[in-house]
């Protein structure tokens, strides 16, 4: 097979070439500019686009598929060439599904939790040797590679995002996978700029449940409102299977799920909060449908520490941790304020959030952060008035991001110096300090930070 990519640089794209070139394919590429870790990555390999650019000689009609990312324009000269030359064009979902449509699918969904449920239930196979295909969103300890690709294994492993799938596909990915067995983590609006309304983006959720092949199976969390109601009202032939907290302790910072019923009264967990608990069990009741039984998954799952940036500690001593986590959307930042607080309900909570999203940045939606940081002692709300800009958005103003968010914890900072500076003040003793953003706070070096706010 021989596949061009073009924007071969991004994060999914880059790891799914080096997918395809292990799978025996021969893969080209190319992109405009190419960063870290995919640069290397791809040179490694052979894969490296010679110079960065677009070039119509890099399509010619020996090419098998085409696949393009979002990064790349409706007028990309590659894509037109392609079109012009009737070439089989894909979006990188669409190939996804193409290399495992005779495999068992099973697609992770939801507003958020898909990352760490995939990385779960990867873990849980991993441990017990069962070889699958998968794609997630994030790199993983123990795996080389964002997405694997192969001819041998049976089952593959998706998370499914709801964003859209190229700039001429405009589906949300997680509609074109088909799932044999898919779960639905929670539902709160995200993506504004391409889902203008909640019931709208209610919708992609329900059309989402309703491409589960048939006789296939829908795990689900019912503590969640609209995934329940969008759940219950799926097709009759598929398998519906409700999933909430399981029963746990927390003793010395430390979360044990409680378990009696079987060989191993309770496992002791590397990771905490309830979203955290939510998503395990979730995971629990797909590697079920995947033949592992409840001790085998209890036996894995207590080594599982994690994926990058969720819920991700950086340092920690006797009486302080620093947390990392992707949090952005308000549900996600209170779920995730809270976990912190309950998990060290005797220590002081310092959290600052980033806003850094096309969605966050947005006049419209900034009130539905009402409230989602008041559990913390001190709050911290940045955000960089370039990245508005950037983006093309009306400006905002401190005063409305504090308005917001209400609450008289929230402090508002647009200067990363200053903020940098106002941690480096503060007295960690006996406080936890979290930082979450899908961004990185325009370059704050955690590692750094931690190795000053933790002494």
């Amino acid at each position: 097979m021989n596949v061009h990519l073009i924007a071969i640089g991004g994060s999914a794209m880059h790891n799914m070439a080096i997918a395809m070139h292990k799978k025996g394919f021969h893969v080209t590429g190319s992109d405009d500019e190419i960063f870290e870790p995919s640069k290397s990555r791809l040179a490694k390999l052979n894969l490296l686009p010679a110079k960065e650019g677009w070039d119509v000689a890099n399509i010619h009609s020996g090419l098998d598929a085409v696949i393009l990312g979002m990064h790349a324009r409706i007028d990309n000269p590659e894509l037109l060439k392609a079109q012009e030359l009737g070439l089989k064009i894909y979006s990188y979902p669409e190939y996804i599904y193409e290399q495992t449509k005779d495999k068992v699918r099973v697609v992770v969904g939801g507003s958020h939790g898909k990352t760490t449920i995939t990385a779960m239930i990867l873990h849980v196979l991993n441990y017990h040797n069962l070889d699958c295909d998968y794609l997630v969103g994030a790199q993983l300890e123990g795996f080389d590679t964002m997405v694997k690709l192969t001819k041998e294994a049976k089952i593959a492993i998706i998370e499914g995002d709801e964003y859209l799938s190229s700039p001429i596909d405009r589906r949300p990915k997680f509609h074109l996978y088909k799932p044999n067995i898919a779960i639905l983590s929670g539902i709160a609006w995200d993506h504004i700029n391409v889902f203008p309304t909640f019931d709208f983006y209610v919708d992609q959720f329900m059309i989402f449940v309703n491409q589960i092949e048939q006789g296939g199976s829908l795990v689900y969390c019912e503590l969640d409102s609209e995934v329940k109601k969008v759940c219950e009202a799926a097709r009759s032939d598929i398998k519906k299977l409700p999933y909430s907290i399981p029963k746990n302790r927390i003793e010395n910072g430390t979360t044990f799920i409680l378990h009696p019923e079987l060989c191993l009264n309770e496992t002791e967990l590397n990771i905490f909060g309830d979203h955290n608990l939510m998503n395990l069990n979730g995971a629990k009741f797909v590697c079920n449908q995947l033949n592992i039984n409840d001790d085998q998954f209890y036996i894995a799952i207590q080594s599982f520490k994690g994926a990058a940036k969720r819920l991700e500690l950086v340092k920690r001593n006797a009486n302080t941790a620093f947390y990392k986590d992707f949090a952005h959307s308000p549900s996600k930042l209170k779920a995730t304020t809270q976990a912190v607080k309950k998990q060290f309900p005797n220590r002081k909570l310092i959290a600052c959030m980033e806003l850094h999203t096309f969605s966050s940045l947005t006049v419209e939606f900034l009130n539905e952060y009402k409230g989602s940081m008041d559990l913390a002692d001190e709050a911290i709300v940045y955000f960089n008035q370039h990245t508005i800009q950037h983006k093309k958005l009306k400006p905002i103003t401190e005063e409305q991001v504090k308005a917001a968010f209400g609450g008289n914890n929230i402090r508002v900072i647009t200067n990363k110096e200053l903020l940098q500076n106002e941690l480096l003040k503060m007295n960690f003793e006996n406080k936890n300090l979290l930082m979450m953003s899908s961004g990185n706070f325009d370059g704050i070096d955690f590692k750094e930070l931690g190795e000053l706010v933790v002494l």
